[in-house]
């Protein structure tokens, strides 16, 4: 894949710095209760919303449907869905923040779990990265015994509340890590998910509740992948969906290579006046180059806040497309991103006509409905907050 084929010389070399600097000074640990990597800016190349000739794996249907969950009558216009993933997803006290909002406003969302945090650091050896030495990984593992089993108490009850939790495959290995994910082919790509469902199924004798089976898709770290070779690793292991591509604009998901694909938007940022892939790290470095300023934490929030409703007004009025709002758990920027994510959570889904879903509940609605009618909807023209 010609991994800067969308950016200009200088605009590459510029993340190829930001993303050293990255690698040099990391999140603390899941087992001190953090999330992810800070994820370099997604050099994966912007799609279009053209489907493929395959057909995308059907995802069994709830047992009890909610009332949006039918099929849409002659004319009708879909729910604007909003949803919320969070990679690592390993943080407990952003969970203990992120599930309240959510009960309140009725609103499911997306952990995408790095497996690592299931292991404990002394099983690290267990683990052996494509291409790495064993017990290697770039985000290291999931700390004391203690922690692991307290993890899988809190993502047991994420997943009772209706939530859902896919992969973040295993040692998040991004440019500077050789050798990264954007370089792997099908073969390691099938390790990584070998590992990743061996790590679960020992997580799984320990009391953890996620059923391999219900991991339907994932997003690749750092929006990374040579998407011939990860696809059929991906369904190969019965993955459904997948998260990693870039769109230009908001479009609605569509089949790539047998799996649905929900792109992320690169959007308009009102108060900077240039576009920008919305995901928190990325809007972090477009607004300060990722500068911890946690005094400008109120000013960062209330753009990231206006984005996000200028994006959801956008499409809203528009295509009525999915919108993907791509988060770790975090505290940059004195919380700023994490502040906004939340409280966009809390306004936006009890907005009339919004639902904030899964993405497997989204994928659920879409088999509900005339194959015709989602092929208009997918050849709408993107949805933008600009001109």
């Amino acid at each position: 894949m010609k991994r800067w084929g969308w950016l200009s010389t200088g605009v590459a070399l510029a993340l190829t710095l930001v993303v050293l600097a990255v690698l040099g000074a990391r999140e603390p640990r899941p087992g001190h209760d953090v999330g992810d990597l800070a994820a370099p800016l997604p050099m994966a190349p912007r799609t279009t919303s053209s489907s493929s000739a395959a057909t995308a794996p059907a995802v069994p249907a709830s047992a009890s449907p909610p009332a949006w969950m039918r099929r849409m009558q002659p004319g009708e216009k879909p729910p604007q869905f909003v949803l919320f993933s969070f990679d690592g997803a390993a943080s407990k006290p952003h969970w203990d923040r992120v599930m309240p909002i959510a009960k309140q406003v009725n609103a499911h969302v997306t952990g995408l779990l790095s497996g690592v945090y299931l292991l404990p650091d002394a099983d690290a050896d267990n683990y052996t990265g494509p291409g790495h030495q064993a017990g290697y990984s770039s985000i290291g593992f999931g700390g004391t015994r203690a922690d692991v089993e307290l993890r899988i108490g809190y993502l047991n009850a994420a997943i009772d509340a209706g939530h859902e939790i896919g992969t973040h495959y295993n040692g998040h290995y991004c440019v500077g890590d050789e050798p990264n994910v954007g370089n792997w082919n099908t073969e390691q790509w099938n390790r990584e998910l070998d590992q990743f469902f061996a790590i679960l199924e020992k997580a799984r004798q320990q009391g953890f509740k996620l059923d391999p089976a219900a991991v339907r898709g994932g997003r690749t770290p750092c929006l990374e992948g040579q998407w011939g070779q990860a696809f059929p690793a991906m369904r190969g292991h019965g993955l459904a969906y997948d998260t990693s591509h870039v769109s230009l604009g908001v479009v609605w998901p569509f089949v790539h290579e047998g799996l649905w694909e929900f792109p992320m938007p690169e959007v308009r940022v009102p108060a900077l006046g240039k576009q920008v892939v919305m995901m928190d790290f990325n809007l972090w470095f477009a607004l300060n180059g990722a500068k911890d300023e946690p005094d400008r934490a109120g000013d960062y929030t209330r753009i990231v806040l206006d984005t996000y409703r200028s994006v959801h007004q956008a499409a809203l009025n528009g295509n009525r497309a999915p919108i993907v709002i791509g988060n770790h758990f975090n505290e940059w920027a004195g919380g700023a991103f994490s502040n906004a994510v939340e409280g966009f959570l809390g306004e936006v889904c009890v907005k009339p006509e919004t639902v904030c879903a899964t993405y497997t509940e989204v994928i659920q609605w879409m088999q509900l409905q005339d194959p015709v009618v989602l092929e208009q909807l997918r050849r709408m023209p993107a949805a933008r907050n600009w001109n």
